[in-house]
């Protein structure tokens, strides 16, 4: 397979700028016998007795920190966090300008924080943090995908970018179908549906590009993931799953084969390559947003739905003008097909 087999033109005019009235943006119900459009507000009709609503409550971290310049620099040294700075304070991150970092050097970020260069390979670097690491969520600035153009950073964008229900801080980037919900919307669903909470600390692996054009070639970055013992309980006793996203959909496909066919609390890391042909064992629906084209995101949800579906929906979703990508509008797909 081809990651050309997942191309599509997209008029720049409908890449979503401005996150969406949460509870209110466009809903495309996908199904193998046809498609309809809906609101998002109607999401919890769409909900069957029986169905467990998962969730993925992992927090972005303000992951883009800027440096004080170098040697002459005229602007600061800009970095993106691969990974929150753990304990000792190490962490991976891509660095511009990349060829006029060198290792040994020190980025001072503000008088409380600083990072010493231990090695660098071609744009990425390895840091440790010295000081007060609690002056990251301070002076980071929320790491948007660069498809939405911004002047200068936005303090909106800390909670528009944001689950409302984000919890366990590690994420580089948004699992973006849950910016939908309101906390409203979700005390509703609880009274009549399990909602479960897993969390996987979403990394450059779900968004690096696929720079290959056989996708037997590509590999993924791993990604840390935990599911609790009273979500694995829930799980397992579910009769059906709907995921919101497809990071959850990667940790509840990881973690069943990991428990061969049951899912075991505990932590893991995974780095599932999910393409058409997989055999999905875990997720039965899927609420989830319109992704870039070759991407890995939209490869699993052409999986999950059938690639013929998804191009139609695709299609259909550009001349309706919904809005694409991280602020835009979703898709619910309501039943996943055969494995092609």
């Amino acid at each position: 397979m081809r990651r050309s087999d997942f191309s599509y033109h997209l008029p720049p005019d409908v890449i979503a700028q401005e996150p969406r009235e949460r509870g209110r943006s466009r809903m495309m119900v996908v199904r193998q016998d046809g498609i309809e459009h809906d609101s998002f507000a109607n999401f919890p009709q769409r909900l069957r007795a029986g169905d467990v609503l998962v969730l993925n409550d992992t927090r972005v971290i303000p992951a883009r920190l800027f440096a004080r310049p170098l040697r002459g620099m005229s602007r600061p040294i800009e970095i993106l966090l691969l990974s929150a700075a753990t304990e000792p304070p190490l962490s991976k991150a891509w660095i511009k300008p990349a060829k006029r970092i060198r290792p040994g050097d020190e980025l001072v970020f503000s008088g409380t924080l600083k990072a010493r260069v231990l090695d660098k390979h071609e744009g990425t670097v390895t840091l440790a943090f010295e000081g007060d690491l609690a002056e990251i969520d301070r002076i980071g600035v929320m790491p948007l995908p660069p498809y939405i153009a911004r002047e200068q950073p936005r303090e909106a964008d800390r909670k528009s970018y944001q689950t409302v229900y984000a919890a366990q801080r590690g994420a580089i980037a948004a699992p973006t179908a849950g910016l939908h919900f309101t906390r409203e919307m979700l005390d509703d669903i609880a009274k009549t549906h399990d909602v479960v909470r897993i969390t996987l600390h979403v990394g450059i692996g779900t968004f690096e590009p696929v720079k290959v054009d056989d996708l037997a070639q590509h590999v993924m970055h791993s990604e840390r993931y935990e599911i609790s013992e009273e979500a694995a309980a829930k799980l397992n006793a579910a009769k059906s799953i709907v995921a919101v996203g497809t990071t959850t959909v990667r940790t509840l496909e990881s973690a069943i084969r990991a428990g061969n066919g049951r899912f075991e609390a505990g932590r893991a890391e995974t780095n599932i390559f999910i393409t058409p042909g997989f055999e999905f064992r875990a997720v039965d629906r899927l609420l989830t947003n319109f992704h870039l084209p070759e991407s890995t995101l939209l490869m699993l949800v052409s999986a999950f739905a059938g690639m013929e579906t998804i191009r139609r929906a695709y299609a259909e979703a550009i001349a309706h003008r919904y809005l694409f990508y991280s602020y835009g509008d979703c898709m619910f797909i309501g039943g996943r097909a055969s494995a092609e």
